[in-house]
């Protein structure tokens, strides 16, 4: 049960850091992205997009933490769900036209 609250306490400071601007480095392939990858980009959206994903799935992960099994396959389902949509996202709404 620890685990589970310290990783959702981080999921929290890493969507509020990314939200402010002084995460873009914990955005996963944009760090690692030319310049010229990262000119594609708005990077205002991307921090919006990813910084609310993270706030967002904080307390779910938070509220798994006594949950059953059942919820444990909502949560997964979910998860898997919402990130197939930040993918999405990511690629057409949070890239300049």
């Amino acid at each position: 049960m620890v685990i589970v609250i310290i990783v959702a306490a981080l999921l929290l400071v890493m969507g509020i850091v990314i939200l402010i601007g002084k995460g873009d480095k914990l955005i996963a392939g944009y760090n690692t992205a030319s310049e010229e990858e990262k000119s594609q980009y708005n990077v205002k959206r991307l921090r919006y997009l990813i910084g609310g994903f993270l706030i967002v799935l904080a307390p779910i992960v938070f509220l798994l933490s006594n949950g059953t099994l059942e919820a444990t396959g909502y949560f997964m389902t979910f998860t898997m769900i919402s990130c197939i949509v930040v993918i999405f996202l990511a690629n057409t709404w949070a890239k300049k036209k």
